[in-house]
């Protein structure tokens, strides 16, 4: 597939907790000859699949995991906060946030589209940057288990062999 998998770990940045103990993963181009992503995605239990756009505020989720798979166009997402890491994302690629990841995005294609999911069907919840509820932030991200299956590959996917809980 020409597939290159990549992981950084990200700080915490004071008003965005990160995850101290997973990293996020970039499938570049795991998708390239095919944008029907969304099937994949739930046969591996990464269900409540939407489409549409990435917001363009940093925000997290303290509840869950998220993975975003790019179905059309290109876009670039900031990745951890205001100091965080640019990630430039094109049709076929995928990203998974762990828990408490911040992310927003700074710009994309006009044909852009993003697939969204998460593991064993949990809703999200919408965090916004904010030192004064940091603390409970960080009990909630680590309390969200580690998924069963990665999003793209299954039960025996990279996601299973660098998400391990310190």
């Amino acid at each position: 597939m020409g597939t290159q998998i990549r992981s950084f770990f990200l700080d915490d940045r004071g008003d965005i907790p990160n995850n101290p103990d997973l990293p996020v993963i970039v499938y570049e181009g795991v998708f390239r000859d095919q944008l029907d992503m969304e099937p994949q995605f739930e046969q591996h239990n990464w269900t409540g699949i939407w489409t549409g756009d990435i917001y363009d505020y940093h925000h997290y989720h303290t509840n869950t995991h998220e993975v975003l798979g790019v179905k059309a166009g290109s876009v670039t997402v900031l990745v951890g906060g205001d100091d965080g890491q640019r990630l430039e994302l094109r049709a076929g690629d995928v990203v998974v946030f762990p828990a408490g990841t911040g992310h927003k995005k700074l710009d994309s294609s006009q044909d852009f589209e993003v697939v969204g999911a998460y593991p064993d069907g949990r809703t999200p919840d919408l965090k916004e940057k904010d030192p004064g509820k940091r603390a409970q932030a960080v009990n909630q991200i680590q309390n969200v288990p580690v998924p069963n299956t990665d999003p793209v590959y299954g039960e025996d996917g990279p996601l299973l062999h660098k998400w391990v809980k310190k």
